[in-house]
């Protein structure tokens, strides 16, 4: 007799195997729409502002590198920007250094 309840219950066991299945496939896709809207979505938007920010970047504009570095454009090119930081003092960067875009008159005032 109790090989006939052993039967019954794998039988049980297998019928929520199946919702099993469902629930260990939940998990993961949860946290890629986790991780996408924590961690891609955000630097995706970073990026685009970054991207956008350096399309703007014109001569007479006042900007900070990512190493620190204040000064003046004097001439853009298409990867490559000229920056004065002292009067008579010139540097040549790539244009992905720029850090950000400060108001007029900041080199001046630092």
């Amino acid at each position: 007799m109790d090989f006939f309840i052993n039967s019954a219950h794998a039988q049980a066991a297998g019928a929520a195997g199946g919702q099993s299945i469902l629930s260990a496939l939940m998990l993961p896709v949860l946290l890629l729409v986790v991780f996408y809207f924590l961690l891609i979505r955000p630097q995706n938007k970073r990026a685009k502002e970054q991207k956008e920010m350096l399309s703007k970047v014109a001569a007479g504009d006042e900007v900070a590198t990512t190493g620190g570095i204040l000064g003046k454009v004097t001439e853009v090119g298409e990867q490559f920007l000229t920056l004065e930081i002292a009067s008579g003092v010139s540097i040549k960067l790539q244009k992905f250094q720029v850090a950000q875009v400060l108001p007029k008159g900041t080199v001046k005032n630092a």
